[in-house]
């Protein structure tokens, strides 16, 4: 999903998934840094302690991509509901980014995952493919997650 805000100022992409584990086996997963490499195929590394206005490291490859390394800060992290950092690319106010991850128990041992970002800053009328390469990872890596949390 795509969601445009006022003269393409800002950009919000959105993707979500259902799971077939409960919360806390899910909130587990998302949370083991240490173990993204061995089935994160689009955040394949992160690392930095778990807390409000934490720095982390993490380094994203989107499909067709280099990848970036970048050093975002977290801004909420409540424990089997929601983790969100914001991070940016050079300045603030360049290529800005807040991403998400919101999880919410839907059924009998389901859990269903939101994850998305919402991008500002006045490269955005710039960046299609980028948005475009974003939201293949978003989903790649939340069919990975699924496929962890579902072993």
């Amino acid at each position: 999903m795509f969601n445009e805000f006022g003269e393409n100022k800002f950009r919000q992409i959105e993707t979500d998934i259902i799971i077939n584990a409960d919360l806390n086996k899910v909130w587990l997963i998302l949370t083991d840094f240490e173990s993204y490499p061995h089935w994160n195929p689009f955040i394949r590394v992160i690392s930095g302690k778990k807390k409000v206005g934490e720095k982390l490291r993490v380094f994203i490859q989107p499909p067709e991509s280099k990848g970036m390394l970048f050093k975002p800060i977290i801004q909420i992290y409540r424990m089997e509901d929601e983790f969100r950092w914001i991070g940016k690319l050079g300045v603030r106010g360049i290529f800005d980014g807040e991403h998400y991850f919101k999880l919410k128990a839907v059924g009998n041992n389901q859990t269903k995952l939101v994850q998305g970002e919402i991008f500002s800053g006045i490269l955005i009328p710039l960046m299609g493919r980028v948005f475009e390469k974003t939201i293949k990872g978003f989903e790649l890596m939340n069919k990975a997650l699924k496929n962890e949390c579902e072993k």
